[in-house]
């Protein structure tokens, strides 16, 4: 009766060999599709662009091309697949890099395999995800940018700015929030552009703690 869910489909970048055949084990037993696992930078790009997977799963550390040049190479050639890095580091400063950098989810090796295929079908539907124990720099991290409270950082976005901004806040992917306000995804795209630029942040995830942290959401 009900209908079969497709299966998520991800691609892998790791260069420990024995950790990714293993995790590409882990997810497979859970009906995730692995249509890639590589264990270097540039051939990850190559399958990204491919395969156009639903996520990618991407190490930090990784010799020759590390995981944030290659995010930073993804989000420059407009390639918005959401992307997890996956880690060892708790470090603040690493996690601020790929937020930064536009990652939507930054999770630890160490975590259970269930809890990680629920933040990549949280990410996949257009929600950011923090490993459990770093969610409170997010928090820190904003009031470090924006601590004085008479300064409105909203104030050069326009009344549509502001619109799209909440449905970010809530976690809704360029998709939805053109569904929901009868846009093309084209248009979202320009106006999240827009807002990054004029809230000087680099990532969908920052501007939305920035919402969140400032209460602009919309009610209801």
């Amino acid at each position: 009766m009900s209908r079969k869910r497709k299966p998520m489909r991800v691609i892998l970048i790791d260069d420990h060999a024995l950790f990714r055949v293993g995790l590409q084990g882990l997810l497979e037993q859970r009906g995730i599709e692995v249509v890639a696992a590589v264990g270097d930078g540039a051939t990850g790009i190559q399958k990204v662009l491919h395969h156009k997977p639903d996520v990618i799963l991407l190490d930090l550390r990784m010799p020759d091309m590390g995981g944030l040049e290659v995010l930073r190479v993804l989000r420059e050639n407009d390639i918005d697949i959401p992307v997890a890095m996956l880690t060892t580091s708790n470090e603040e400063a690493d996690l601020v890099k790929c937020l930064q950098q536009g990652a939507q989810g930054y999770l630890l090796k160490d975590m259970e395999p269930d809890e990680l295929v629920g933040a990549l079908r949280d990410i996949v539907m257009g929600r950011s995800v923090v490993a459990q124990e770093l969610t409170d720099v997010l928090a820190r991290m904003v009031q470090g940018n924006y601590s004085s409270d008479e300064e409105d950082p909203f104030a050069e976005l326009t009344p549509r700015e502001r619109e799209i901004l909440s449905l970010l806040a809530e976690g809704q992917s360029n998709k939805l929030i053109a569904r929901n306000l009868g846009i093309s995804d084209g248009t979202v795209k320009l106006h999240v552009k827009s807002i990054l630029r004029k809230l000087n942040v680099h990532s969908r995830v920052e501007a939305a703690v920035i919402a969140v942290e400032k209460g602009l959401r919309q009610s209801g």
